[in-house]
């Protein structure tokens, strides 16, 4: 990509606006936090609102108001117009009310800020060195079902954000040729093992994870009377010698290999192919950087990638599609479709070679 034009005097106030992006940050969740953004729109029909107003409806100090409206206004979150009234720009009215920058927000803040002060110590050591500011473990995947609920849930709507509005799409071509028993790798909560219960009534599925995702699994399957039809399987992949045994007509990955390093995800799928035979598919769906419309959503993976680095376990990001298709081939599969599917997904069928 060639270098953009700029004029000096606007690339040195990008880079100041990088140099203090974390006040700016923090005065967005604050303003969000306190009502104030939401008071603001609600004002803006009626040509905006003052300090004092805002002060005296929410509760809040006008010295406090002030100094964040102040960076507020200089970050274009919100302007103060001729009246000298505090009214919500377009970039305001998305942080308050956009479902993806909520969900964002809510990640970078909850789990993430604390924890990225560590990215150099892990660029280094190739180690989650920002982990310990959540918990003491060799990788997040460990602490998932243990967090603080804040925090879980947090990460739980980042997560399931970004695949929800793929699922329906991606049930159908999950179940093309009508799969009687599905390995479901990495099912976390169980959602998607739920799902596909629910599309089909005939179906099994068994998901293999961590113990504490997998508990938490299995205890929705047996909320939602499927517990004869959803098992289980403890599995550590960072283990010597993992196995998922044989018997299944489709092993589905979901947004599971970016967890992993380049060498661990051959690994890991070359232990799946062991049970494959020339029948079973292996579907791996993934949100690749190269196959985004969208530089905005680009940009999201990319940054998602650094939370892989310094919390999830140091060595793994978002992937190139291109990569992520070298890894199977290496690990003795073929690509048999190539599906992009929703905003954000591509799904990648793959056959044993």
């Amino acid at each position: 990509m060639p270098q953009k034009h700029m004029k000096a005097i606007d690339a040195l106030e990008e880079a100041q606006k990088i140099a203090f992006a974390p006040f700016i940050f923090q005065t967005s969740v604050s303003l969000k936090k306190l009502g104030v953004l939401d008071y603001i729109f609600e004002k803006n029909k009626s040509g905006g609102t003052t300090i004092d107003e805002i002060a005296k409806d929410l509760s809040v100090s006008e010295y406090g108001l002030g100094v964040l409206l102040e960076m507020a206004e200089s970050s274009d979150i919100v302007y103060v117009n001729e009246e000298n009234k505090y009214e919500l720009t377009k970039v305001g009215y998305f942080l308050a009310f956009n479902e993806t920058a909520r969900v964002n927000m809510n990640f970078t803040n909850d789990v993430c800020f604390k924890g990225l002060y560590h990215l150099n110590d892990s660029i280094k050591t190739g180690k989650p060195s920002g982990l310990k500011e959540l918990g003491k473990w060799d990788t997040i995947y460990e602490g998932l079902s243990v967090l603080p609920d804040e925090i879980k849930k947090s990460w739980f709507e980042f997560d399931h954000h970004y695949s929800d509005g793929a699922f329906e799409e991606a049930l159908k071509i999950l179940f093309r040729n009508k799969p009687k028993q599905i390995f479901d790798i990495g099912g976390n909560t169980g959602k998607c093992a739920l799902l596909c219960c629910k599309h089909d009534p005939d179906v099994k599925v068994k998901i293999f994870d961590l113990p504490g995702q997998l508990n938490v699994a299995l205890n929705n399957a047996k909320k939602n009377n499927l517990d004869h039809r959803i098992s289980g399987q403890e599995i550590d992949w960072l283990s010597e010698n993992p196995k998922v045994g044989t018997g299944a007509d489709a092993i589905w990955m979901s947004q599971f290999l970016d967890c992993f390093s380049e060498e661990e995800i051959v690994k890991i799928l070359s232990t799946c192919v062991e049970g494959m035979n020339e029948d079973t598919e292996l579907l791996i769906m993934e949100t690749f950087t190269d196959r985004q419309r969208f530089d905005n959503a680009k940009f999201i993976l990319e940054a998602t990638s650094l939370y892989f680095t310094v919390l999830a376990n140091g060595n793994s990001k978002m992937y190139r599609a291109e990569v992520m298709i070298k890894l199977a081939e290496k690990a003795g599969l073929y690509i048999k479709e190539d599906i992009a599917i929703g905003e954000y997904h591509t799904i990648l069928v793959c056959k044993k070679r």
